[in-house]
């Protein structure tokens, strides 16, 4: 039964003392998914996010011949195991000139750009495209980065959609600015190595920044020769239930832990509980990642203001997220200033209210979270979770200890069971 077009969220009296599991990173997971296809026999993915971004990078792949067999996980719903047989140096399927062969990537960052890299490695002619919002966001710089690489590119505005006339392996150098995001880079060097590429990559602290040093540390790790890895949780997925945790709790605490919180150091999220309580200021560039909006969201219950700076990079994603969050935030009362890209949030008495998340997977599970401490928070269209999350409200209303055990109402005010609230 699909989610309801608007929920309501019921604050929860008290903090439950849980240790919830969230689902597998959707960063780890659609890298992994490249690098299982350059590698040289089956890799078998354990605890793969099973969402609509991970989703569309598996169907992209098969449709290029690539064979990815897919188990359920016992211990955790919204994740499965993931079987791809490698191939080494060879993507069986191209199109031509004429009929190039169609991959479609929804609105999913990481499946557009890590593509484009590596379609240019087929023999063949492809054609990328997505949703309408995916065919607004950045693409410039990879695309000249790969041109400079010998590649023949043809894109309109230097967005998707793109057709590439995929050569093969080629050697050279390129240089990359990841300024607008840092996806450009980890698709160069996911595919680097088959393709005797040399990146060089500029901007937003370059090789040092936290998703670059995510994509080298894979590919050190990776079994490139088949076998078995393990992904981590997401921890950005994490932030919510940690957030929810400490907004609950009388103290101030951490009431609500996460299962097998990452330690490798390939997600700067999993920072985000040394966060709490909110300092007086984070920056998106230096202290945490899509977790910032997390932190956002929970400002006005702060006990100080909070200063969140170098923003930029979330107006040109999902949505335009630093606009989303600053008149969501205002119509629940909150005072919110903005100024270039930072926005300083001071303690405000807050309210409910409907919240637009123009369909952005992040921007609702931000508001839900706020809407267990704060009455009358209204999520529309909550189905947009399953971008990356497709189970998180059934975790926000599933009964302790698997769950917070929190009430979800629909429009109507009825309320709606934990099997209602997956985001098919």
């Amino acid at each position: 039964m699909p989610l309801p077009d608007l929920i309501e969220i019921v604050p929860l009296s008290a903090a439950p003392e849980v240790e919830i599991t969230v689902p597998g990173s959707k960063s780890i997971t659609n890298r992994a998914l490249i690098l299982a296809a350059l590698a040289k026999g089956d890799v078998t993915l354990e605890g793969a996010l099973w969402s609509e971004d991970t989703q569309v990078m598996v169907e992209a792949l098969r449709r290029l011949g690539y064979a990815i067999g897919v188990r359920p996980d016992a211990g955790e719903p919204g994740n499965r195991t993931l079987v791809v047989t490698g191939l080494g140096q060879v993507i069986p399927a191209g199109g031509t000139a004429e009929q190039p062969l169609e991959l479609f990537v929804g609105n999913a960052g990481t499946a557009a750009r890590f593509l484009t890299a590596f379609l240019c490695l087929g023999q063949g002619v492809y054609r990328l495209a997505g949703v309408p919002r995916m065919h607004e966001r950045p693409q410039a710089a990879l695309l000249h980065a790969l041109r400079g690489l010998g590649y023949r590119i043809d894109s309109g505005a230097d967005k998707l959609p793109v057709t590439i006339h995929g050569s093969g392996p080629s050697a050279g150098s390129c240089r990359v600015d990841i300024g607008e995001s840092s996806q450009f880079a980890s698709a160069l060097l996911l595919c680097a190595g088959l393709g005797q590429w040399q990146i060089g990559i500029d901007g937003e602290s370059g090789v040092e920044s936290p998703y670059v040093a995510m994509t080298t540390g894979l590919i050190g790790a990776f079994p490139s020769g088949g076998g078995r890895l393990a992904i981590e949780p997401d921890a950005s997925g994490g932030s919510y239930y940690w957030a929810a945790g400490h907004i609950l709790s009388a103290d101030g605490g951490k009431p609500v832990t996460v299962t097998r919180w990452p330690s490798s150091g390939w997600q700067i999220d999993a920072e985000f509980p040394a966060k709490l309580p909110l300092p007086g200021a984070l920056s998106r560039r230096d202290d945490l990642g899509d977790s910032i909006m997390t932190a956002i969201a929970i400002a006005p219950l702060a006990k100080r203001p909070v200063r969140f700076t170098d923003l930029g990079r979330l107006r040109v994603q999902e949505c335009e997220r630093v606009e989303a969050l600053r008149t969501g935030l205002a119509k629940c009362g909150a005072a919110v200033v903005e100024s270039g890209d930072t926005l300083e949030i001071s303690p405000a008495e807050l309210r409910g209210a409907t919240i637009e998340t123009h369909d952005d997977h992040r921007i609702a599970m931000c508001f839900a979270t706020l809407g267990l401490k704060v009455p009358g928070i209204r999520i529309k269209n909550p189905a947009c979770v399953r971008k990356t999350f497709p189970t998180f409200f059934q975790k926000l209303a599933a009964p302790t200890p698997v769950g917070l055990g929190a009430t979800l109402l629909d429009g109507q005010g009825i309320p709606l069971e934990p099997d209602q609230l997956a985001a098919d």
